[in-house]
């Protein structure tokens, strides 16, 4: 890597829709080169194709890499000096590159319409645009010049197409794979500018990279068989000694490891592919997202950037900062990895266990308000979480592992007490109750002993008794440790719930 040239990393999605947990971890990849050697990481929004383009989709995928702490230093909402940072924007000044290929006789006009091509395919199944066939198309190669002007003068529709070599090998070396070589006869004449003077992927991406001084690309690997266009465009307009250096990242694959990961997929397996709810703003469809699953940011970002890196260690847990200093593209995967979900909550529960009880605080408050708390002390809140968030694989569990501490039980376990219940219970609850009533000092550390020394005395066994007064404090057979629950609760709680749960017991 050259010493003189500062890192230029961008992130070039389109905004066509969802940001897929791919197109995040290829956000991921370029920011933490760019952070590790102190460089510039650029988010440029493709949006040349106005077919695709979705209203609300460049602010969804803003709000994304805000979420996952991806934070551009020159951006649509944060420009800089290499601007402007939509590729629509750019507009008037593709033409001009692809008019300079043409010039140059690397590139040629194409005057067919759809429809004649679309009479090609039905013709040659695998039909495509390329030196085997273009001198019996309409373009200005097998038309004359004279043609060619009148047509061009008479504003007649047409592409400007790459003249792809014949007998060209095309090579680059691959930060990721090493030598990577293409031959061009098996190329087809991509469109570099649609008939709407809108530049296709191929010219835009090179013309905006040259603009920008991106030095570094890391892409998905699907693109891979573009890049010897790309690689030619680079030679052709001049710019070879200004090419930036590839990286081709592995694929994202289904947890089978057969194929692609896929929104599909997660629809058919019960989870999310994508960063952040989405909704189609054209069907109203709602497709979830890891954020509003309950996935705190840490753990998510950690996750992606196990699938397809490692640091050589068995580590796996990193923060961000530890991800900066151990980031190099030698660790990244050539293969594809495997989604596995399952391993995903893994890292969401054990970022829950190490986050300060006060940071996850907020998104715990917004878990209890929608379950209609909203009365309640926020050291309160704090204490009953430190109890429960060994428990928690997602935010959002909390009310499940900790609704008691908030709300009575609605219903009680009592099929799990009932049978082996006897007078002698009876009695021993009785009477604890007066023993709580009396006590002064209200912590787990005096309650236990206290508690147990009573069980001694009644000749009953401990388990015999556990269960029934876990049951009566929070309705099941669940939650963390029963006296720090009866500590938590309080005497005038506690006392209460074993009273209303002893009615129903006897």
């Amino acid at each position: 890597m050259s010493s003189q040239k500062k890192v230029r990393v961008r992130f070039a999605p389109s905004p066509t829709g969802g940001l897929h947990l791919g197109g995040v971890r290829t956000a991921l990849f370029n920011y933490l080169f760019a952070k590790h050697h102190q460089g510039d990481f650029i988010l440029r929004i493709e949006d040349t194709d106005q077919t695709r383009f979705v209203p609300g989709a460049e602010e969804y995928i803003q709000e994304c890499l805000a979420w996952c702490g991806l934070i551009p230093d020159e951006s649509p909402l944060k420009p800089g000096a290499y601007g402007p940072y939509r590729q629509s924007e750019r507009k008037p000044s593709y033409r001009q590159f692809a008019e300079q290929l043409v010039a140059d006789g690397y590139a040629y006009y194409a005057f067919d319409t759809a429809e004649e091509l679309e009479e090609q395919r039905k013709l040659q199944p695998n039909f495509r645009y390329s030196h085997e066939n273009r001198m019996q198309l309409r373009n200005s190669l097998s038309l004359s010049k004279e043609e060619t002007e009148e047509l061009l003068k008479a504003g007649v529709p047409h592409t400007i197409r790459i003249k792809m070599p014949e007998d060209q090998v095309v090579t680059f070396t691959d930060m990721i794979r090493g030598q990577v070589s293409f031959e061009t006869k098996l190329i087809d004449d991509k469109v570099l500018l649609k008939a709407d003077g809108m530049p296709t992927y191929h010219l835009a991406v090179v013309v905006d990279d040259k603009a920008m001084e991106i030095t570094h690309v890391f892409r998905g690997e699907e693109w891979l068989s573009s890049a010897p266009v790309h690689l030619l465009l680079w030679e052709y307009l001049g710019w070879k000694a200004d090419m930036p250096q590839w990286a081709h990242l592995p694929l994202i694959l289904k947890p089978d490891g057969n194929g692609k990961l896929s929104k599909r997929d997660g629809d058919r397996l019960g989870f999310p592919v994508y960063a952040m709810n989405w909704t189609d703003p054209k069907s109203g469809e709602l497709t979830k997202g890891f954020r509003e699953l309950g996935f705190l940011p840490e753990a998510f970002v950690n996750m992606l950037a196990m699938l397809g890196w490692n640091d050589g260690t068995d580590q796996e847990l990193f923060s961000m900062e530890e991800l900066i200093d151990k980031f190099t593209v030698e660790r990244i995967s050539k293969s594809g990895a495997k989604f596995d979900f399952e391993k995903a909550k893994w890292f969401n529960h054990e970022w829950i266990k190490k986050t300060d009880d006060v940071v996850l605080l907020p998104q715990v408050k917004e878990v209890l308000a929608a379950n209609g708390i909203t009365d309640v002390e926020d050291s309160y809140v704090e204490r009953v979480l430190a109890a429960v968030k060994e428990r928690m694989t997602y935010v959002s569990d909390f009310w499940n592992q900790a609704s008691f501490f908030f709300a009575d039980p609605v219903q009680y376990d009592v099929d799990a007490v009932k049978p082996k219940w006897n007078d002698n219970k009876t009695v021993f609850f009785e009477n604890i109750v007066k023993d709580f009533e009396a006590q002064q000092s209200w912590t787990a550390e005096v309650l236990e002993p206290m508690f147990k020394g009573k069980v001694a005395e009644s000749g009953m066994k401990i388990g015999e008794l556990m269960m029934p007064f876990r049951i009566m404090l929070v309705g099941g057979k669940f939650g963390p440790d029963v006296f720090v629950i009866t500590e938590l609760l309080g005497k005038e709680k506690v006392i209460e719930r074993v009273n209303k749960a002893l009615a129903l017991f006897k």
